[in-house]
């Protein structure tokens, strides 16, 4: 792998690490305000709304400056939400401003990977992504249960701010500063496409024929689209979900629930790690029984009532899930950068991705304000799962594929739509 992308790696690592602790600290601080537990989807609601609102234009945005210098700024911006935060901005408000820069950066990210490593090795990069994307989320989970522990704000207490949690968010302040830095350190490289509509209609016109051309790909783009995009809302349901289940099934505090989140994190990196050492790109849709599986597993595990079936539970279903998106991640940004531009394609995938998150979430947060209660709620996330795995995979099965990921070369369709 070329250095930069060490580099690159290790500046995301950070960032996502804060956002995740974020998270943490976001829902602690929802309980010292008194709100009703089922706001707390709604800052990961607000945190993602950008991704879906603001997906026309980040991929216009990060192919035409330097991808590098964006995802620095990025994180600046995400600083300053965390600082506006401290100074008593509204949690769900500050997740909205630090969502708009996560929407800005993610496209800058992937699309930068896209450019940087050959597409021989692009598996084997996602599995480094993913496995640092997780490893973040590993660490992070587990820095946002020490900062809303009762060590911490003990410590916190005696510092004379208004509110211990007040200094958990300069902490993330600091980390967000710190990978801004690291960025920095990453060159740019050098990829130029060509000139992008600027005109509202046009740009609306243009990233609606990017997502129609990912959706109609039948090289793998519309399956890998598919997969990703329930993984990920899926996912985000459960990271919640698993968080509430551990307090009110297994009786355990906030900070301890996190610790046992970060136990998904650990199986995902498995799985990640050995997706990207043992599958090829060519081989990617091998991996669809896996997403079957996993749904299964969501759909058992929330009847476990003991910690310790618990923790190896949580590890299988990261291992499992780990080992299926990697490769699908990596079919998707291959055709992707192939049909449209990596930028647009990594916007496109984060515009779905995010899309079936704010359903999913939504979703969630009602049944919970409903009175659904939680085991079911899991059970049913994972028999939704199922199901749609199945569906898929009977659609290949009946239709066949038209053609290989070998049989074709790539599509010459880099340049973008003419502005009218």
């Amino acid at each position: 792998m070329p250095h930069r992308f060490y580099t690159l790696i290790a500046a995301q690592f950070f960032s996502a690490l804060a956002d995740n602790a974020l998270l943490i600290v976001g829902i602690a601080m929802l309980r010292e305000m008194g709100q009703p537990i089922w706001w707390a989807p709604l800052l990961k609601l607000c945190f993602t709304l950008a991704y879906v609102v603001l997906a026309p234009v980040v991929g216009l945005v990060a192919d035409a400056v330097p991808k590098a210098a964006l995802m620095s700024w990025m994180n600046a911006l995400k600083a300053v939400g965390v600082g506006a935060m401290v100074l008593g901005l509204d949690p769900l408000a500050a997740f909205a401003l630090v969502g708009v820069a996560a929407a800005c950066y993610a496209p800058a990210k992937y699309g930068l990977i896209t450019e940087i490593v050959p597409a021989s090795r692009l598996v084997a990069a996602n599995g480094w992504i993913e496995v640092s994307v997780v490893c973040s989320v590993l660490l992070g989970t587990l820095a946002g249960g020490l900062l809303v522990s009762p060590w911490w704000m003990a410590t916190a207490g005696g510092w004379g701010l208004r509110s211990p949690l007040v200094g958990s968010l300069l902490a993330l302040v600091f980390i967000y500063a710190a990978a801004a830095g690291l960025q920095l350190r990453v060159p740019d490289s050098g990829a130029v496409y060509a000139r992008a509509p600027r005109r509202p209609l046009a740009i609306l016109r243009d990233f609606l024929a990017s997502n129609a051309t990912l959706w109609r790909d039948r090289l793998g783009g519309r399956l890998s689209l598919s997969m990703t995009t329930l993984f990920w809302g899926a996912g985000a349901t459960l990271q919640l979900a698993v968080l509430q289940w551990a307090q009110d099934v297994l009786g355990l505090r906030l900070n301890q629930g996190a610790y046992l989140q970060a136990t998904v994190a650990v199986g995902v990196v498995a799985g990640a790690g050995l997706a990207g050492r043992w599958i090829g790109l060519h081989h990617a849709v091998r991996v669809l029984p896996l997403g079957l599986m996993l749904g299964l597993l969501m759909l058992a595990t929330p009847w476990v009532r003991s910690l310790g079936w618990a923790l190896p539970a949580m590890v299988l279903v990261g291992a499992v899930g780990g080992a299926m998106v990697v490769p699908m991640n990596a079919l998707l940004q291959h055709r992707g950068v192939q049909l449209l531009s990596a930028g647009r394609s990594i916007a496109v995938q984060g515009f779905n991705e995010n899309l079936s998150i704010l359903l999913m979430l939504g979703t969630y947060a009602a049944l919970q304000a409903a009175g659904v209660p939680l085991v079911w709620l899991m059970s049913g996330l994972g028999t939704f799962v199922s199901l749609s795995v199945l569906l898929l995979m009977l659609r290949r099965w009946r239709h066949g594929p038209n053609c290989t990921l070998a049989a074709q070369p790539p599509c010459a369709g880099r340049a973008a739509m003419p502005e009218s």
